[in-house]
C-alpha cells in the first residue's frame, strides 16, 4: 500500500493517514502475521527523537507511525500542507483495530498496562465489546523499562496484534528492539488500556479537538507530568517554528514510500 509520509523535526516520518487508512494497514500487516512496529506518536515521543535520544533509532525501525496529538496534525498540515482532518489518537486506533480484528476474527496478544487490575480489565472490556477478538495472551511487568515477555510464547500462539501499553519511550523502544522477532503487528497504544478500562478519565471531546488534553492530564497528574508537558510542549513549539520558516525557503513536498 502507499503511504505518503512527511518528516518533522528532521527527525519522525509521520504517515498521512486517518483512522481508516491506519486501520486497513495495520490489519492487512495482522493477517500476515508480519513483523511491523505501530507507532501512535505524541509530542513528547517527537521531541525525544529530535533530541538524540535512543527513540531517534527506535523510529527507524517503525513500519507506520501515525500523528497522535493534535499539535501534531496541525504542524503537517501547515508546513506539508497534508490537509489531515483529524488527528490518529492511539486510544482511539486501538478501538478501530479491535473492532476489526473482531471482524477478521484475529488473535490478539495484551502486554502493558498500569496494575494488574487495570490489564484484567481491559481484557474484560475487550471480551464485552469485541468478542472476535480472540485473547490469546496477556503480560505486565512492575518495571516500566522490564524486557520479560517470551517472545516464543506469543509467537507460538500465532498472536496477530500485540497491543503494547507500556507509555512513551518504553513501547516504542521495547518493538523496535523485537522487531524481526515478534511475528505480529506491535502497536503501542500508551494509556488506551487505562482509558478503555475505565481506570483514568479522557479529556473532553473539545480539550482534544483543540490540542489541550495534555492540560486535562497535567492537572490529574502533575508530579509525574509536569516536565513532559510543560518543558517539552515548549520545546516542541520552538522547533516547529524553525522547521516552519525554514520551509518557507524551499518546499518539500510529501514523501511517499511502500510499505
Amino acid at each position: 500500500m502507499l503511504v505518503k509520509k512527511v518528516r518533522l523535526l528532521n527527525a519522525v516520518d509521520f504517515a498521512v493517514v486517518n483512522y481508516e487508512s491506519a486501520t486497513d494497514i495495520i490489519i492487512e500487516k495482522a493477517k500476515q502475521r508480519q513483523s511491523f512496529g505501530v507507532f501512535a506518536m505524541p509530542v513528547h515521543g517527537l521531541v525525544l527523537a529530535a533530541r538524540n535520544h535512543p527513540m531517534a533509532q527506535a523510529v527507524q525501525k517503525a513500519g507506520l507511525i501515525v500523528p497522535d496529538g493534535q499539535p501534531i496534525r496541525w504542524a503537517m498540515n501547515l508546513i506539508f500542507k497534508a490537509n489531515l482532518k483529524d488527528r490518529v489518537y492511539g486510544p482511539t486506533l486501538t478501538l478501530h483495530v479491535l473492532q476489526k480484528a473482531h471482524e477478521e476474527r484475529l488473535k490478539v496478544f495484551l502486554y502493558g498496562g498500569s496494575s494488574a487490575e487495570t490489564l484484567d480489565r481491559f481484557v474484560t472490556f475487550v471480551n464485552g465489546k469485541f468478542p472476535g477478538a480472540n485473547i490469546v495472551g496477556k503480560y505486565r511487568e512492575d518495571k516500566p523499562d522490564g524486557n520479560t515477555l517470551d517472545i516464543d510464547l506469543v509467537n507460538k500462539l500465532e498472536t496477530n496484534i500485540l497491543l503494547v501499553g507500556r507509555g512513551c519511550p518504553h513501547q516504542e523502544l521495547w518493538i523496535a528492539n523485537n522487531t524481526g522477532s515478534v511475528h505480529a503487528v506491535m502497536m503501542g497504544v500508551g494509556a488506551a488500556f487505562s482509558f478503555h478500562a475505565g481506570v483514568i478519565a479522557q479529556a473532553p471531546k473539545w480539550m482534544q479537538n483543540n490540542g489541550l488534553e495534555w492540560l486535562f492530564r497535567l492537572f490529574k497528574e502533575p508530579r509525574r507530568l509536569f516536565k513532559r508537558y510543560l518543558v517539552t510542549n515548549t520545546v516542541f513549539l520552538a522547533l516547529i517554528l524553525k522547521q516552519l520558516i525554514e520551509s518557507k525557503k524551499n518546499y518539500h513536498p510529501l514523501n511517499s514510500s511502500v510499505r
